[in-house]
């Protein structure tokens, strides 16, 4: 009856919107996107007790457990009563997580940011049962209590270290950091397309620790500045262009009893090793290492006490193979359960992402999912009860359900059955669902783990309040054929008080980049988007192709050739669009950033007579200047493929420029560096083409860097496109 409710809320809202509140600007519209997201549920979920409880915090930062059975929730820590030690400043922190035997909480506080996740930071431990709050790590860049809860390891300038708790005994496991080199830590190359921060990982009997020894000092440096003061200070990085030598890591293991470290016998040259994993054998370590095209993985089997390693298997790829995916948010393709020795790979290699059992001794088992759809996540495994749960887009790649299977592959149960995308929060006995739909505001609810509903967390009644008095546009989701016989699902937010005989002038809000997907049946909160529906404007967005969710082949035809099918698919939107007797062929736009801001770029050069307008923000022009990893592994080595370089940048196609162009960047970018934009800039006054441009100081790669500036951009972009469609100038 919920959900029936809530479809009724937002379809009468629809039908009223000429009665309803308009935002009075844009920094409103943008304001609202919290009442138009509404409650997430539980923040900061915890499971404990191999799921039996959760921990949550509320709004003032108090801590509590639920039980599910029970229905109880317990106070644990009281943010509005426990102090920073010898202070009356009340305590405050950023993230917590628990000792293995939940009678400890582990605080990270006083965070002093230095990447996009990283950052030093202050340590607390907290006694559940004795409420005393304790430092027990300064200026540490990661760090984590042991499993058996004695000691706490941590990171601090490139060294490891370990305290005893018992007796606050610290001892400096490594010794031999110094610039651009470290131990248990990565350099920003490593975090940033790897995704990982914490380069070290406790054993699961607490009496190791494995971590990854970083080499960068043969990587070309990169300097930025935001400009301030009278004299600019510099921040220096390592980063690897294409091409460039590569940090260079390689993995030990410490005993902590012995101190002894010892080397595993796995090479990483200027190749990765971007995982690795405990087994369920405690002196086996797994390694996973990839070739620095990234079409080749090995999976090794180290000795700790030795090094010696074995190779378990390999896989090989005509494209790239995946090890993480930032753009589909999967931080692990191996799932090694700790209570039986075997795993479980993700592959493509039957043209879809489906999930493979494998012993240790590197022999197939079995195939543990089958079918034309690929596994986007595999959430829990069961060791006891021998069971995968998982999500995929069999019903849909513009969904993501919940399933449940064997690990023979037998018994396969969808566990959820309301339309939409749904994200998994599993803890074991139960989990967290969270999903929406195009006309269903975010839900929130606890499940066991048959999938029955044991409680409501949240169903967002308020964003149905607040769609009463607002206007409201919502997604609709069309899917059209291209000229060469693909179909591309895509989005499109009609404008406010839609008249279907009136012409509109249409936005393309892209991305593109590889794995990334744009377009889901969830409910659309962009406030952005909701006022430029209110100013008259359609905005679409595109699954291209090059997106997850399609199968291998949907995704990897952009392999070595960035840009071209990507931005063919745009052009094919945009001319689909045109074709709609409500839209105004002649003011078809299209924006972007990061590599959003390259396909906009892409687009408006290579079909000038498609867009009319592209608004391009901390775009890469050439690839060659981006960073090694990410480029490398979409366009392969530039010395094989040199020719498909020289066409995937941006540059040379400038002289086809016909339309307008906002152009964005900022300084202090340390990821897609402004020299990109200067190096484009330059070949547009070269062929004496005019563009408006931004140039700003802060706020790194997002380019704002607080809300006012963040609003300043957005208006900006509303701006150019009035200025672009609607004034003369």
């Amino acid at each position: 009856m919920k959900k029936i409710i809530v479809y009724t809320a937002l379809y009468f809202c629809t039908l009223n919107a000429y009665s309803q509140q308009t935002y009075a600007n844009l920094q409103e519209a943008l304001g609202a996107q919290s009442s138009l997201s509404g409650g997430n549920g539980p923040a900061s979920v915890n499971w404990i007790e191999g799921g039996k409880r959760y921990s949550y915090k509320n709004n003032d930062g108090s801590i509590y457990l639920y039980d599910p059975a029970s229905k109880k929730d317990e106070l644990i820590f009281d943010a509005t009563k426990v102090t920073f030690p010898a202070s009356e400043k009340l305590f405050d922190y950023e993230t917590f997580e628990w000792s293995n035997d939940f009678k400890f909480l582990v605080f990270r506080t006083n965070v002093r940011q230095v990447w996009r996740n990283s950052g030093y930071a202050d340590y607390y431990l907290y006694s559940i049962a004795t409420k005393k709050l304790e430092l027990v790590a300064r200026d540490a860049y990661t760090a984590q209590l042991s499993p058996d809860g004695t000691k706490i390891g941590f990171e601090r300038e490139g060294n490891l270290f370990v305290t005893e708790l018992a007796n606050k005994k610290e001892k400096q496991l490594t010794s031999d950091a110094g610039k651009a080199f470290f131990n248990g830590r990565f350099g920003w190359a490593y975090e940033e397309e790897w995704g990982l921060v914490q380069a070290w990982e406790w054993s699961a009997d607490g009496k190791n620790i494995a971590f990854w020894q970083t080499d960068e000092r043969e990587v070309p440096w990169y300097q930025y500045t935001n400009y301030d003061g009278f004299d600019e200070k510099y921040e220096a990085i390592p980063y690897p262009r294409v091409g460039d030598k590569n940090p260079v890591v390689k993995i030990g293991v410490i005993n902590l009893e012995t101190a002894k470290n010892t080397w595993m016998n796995v090479e990483c040259g200027d190749d990765y090793i971007p995982r690795i994993y405990w087994t369920a054998d405690p002196g086996k370590l797994a390694i996973v290492h990839i070739n620095r095209k990234q079409n080749h993985m090995q999976l090794f089997f180290a000795d700790i006490k030795t090094g010696d390693a074995k190779k378990i298997f390999e896989e090989k790829s005509e494209t790239w193979l995946e090890v993480f995916s930032f753009g589909a948010t999967i931080m692990h393709y191996f799932y090694f359960p700790q209570k039986t020795k075997e795993f479980f790979w993700k592959s493509e290699r039957d043209g879809f992402s489906h999930v493979y059992r494998y012993d240790y001794e590197g022999k197939l088992i079995n195939q543990v999912t089958s079918g034309n759809w690929d596994v986007v996540k595999v959430v829990y495994t069961d060791d006891a009860k021998k069971l995968a749960y998982y999500t995929s887009t069999e019903v849909s790649p513009l969904e993501a359900h919940l399933y449940v299977v064997g690990f023979d592959g037998k018994g396969k149960k969808k566990l959820t059955s309301v339309p939409g995308h749904h994200k998994i929060n599993f803890g074991g006995k139960y989990y967290i669902d969270t999903y929406s739909s195009t006309t269903m505001p975010k839900q929130v609810d606890l499940c066991d783990a048959s999938g029955k509903v044991v409680k409501e967390l949240e169903n967002n009644v308020s964003v149905i309040d607040f769609l009463k008095d607002h206007v409201y546009a919502k997604a609709e989701l069309v899917q059209f054929t291209t000229e060469d016989g693909q179909k591309i699902d895509i989005s499109i937010i009609k404008p406010t008080n839609f008249d279907p005989n009136k012409k509109y002038p249409a936005v393309l809000d892209v991305y593109g980049g590889p794995e990334h997907q744009s377009v889901f049946n969830q409910f659309e909160t962009n406030g952005w988007r909701q006022y430029m529906a209110q100013k008259g404007y359609a905005i679409v967005q595109v699954n291209n192709r090059g997106s997850s969710g399609y199968g291998l082949k949907f995704k990897s035809c952009v392999y070595a050739k960035l840009g071209h099918w990507e931005c063919y698919d745009f052009a094919q939107t945009a001319k689909y669009l045109a074709k709609q007797s409500w839209i105004d062929g002649q003011k078809i736009a299209i924006k972007g950033h990061s590599y959003g801001g390259y396909t906009s770029a892409y687009s408006i050069f290579n079909y000038p007579d498609v867009f009319a307008a592209a608004l391009v923000t901390a775009p890469v022009s050439d690839w060659r200047i981006y960073d090694a990893i990410y480029t490398e592994r979409f366009m392969g080595l530039e010395g094989e493929n040199k020719t498909n370089y020289d066409k995937s940048s941006v540059l040379p196609y400038v002289k086809n420029l016909k339309g307008k162009m906002l152009l964005v960047h900022s300084t202090y970018d340390d990821n897609v560096h402004v020299r990109n934009t200067m190096q484009l800039l330059s070949a547009l006054v070269d062929n004496r083409k005019d563009v408006d441009f931004k140039l700003y100081t802060h706020g790194g790669h997002g380019v704002a860097h607080n809300f006012s500036s963040y609003v300043l951009l957005q208006q900006q972009y509303v701006d150019f496109l009035e200025k672009c469609f609607y004034k003369k100038d």
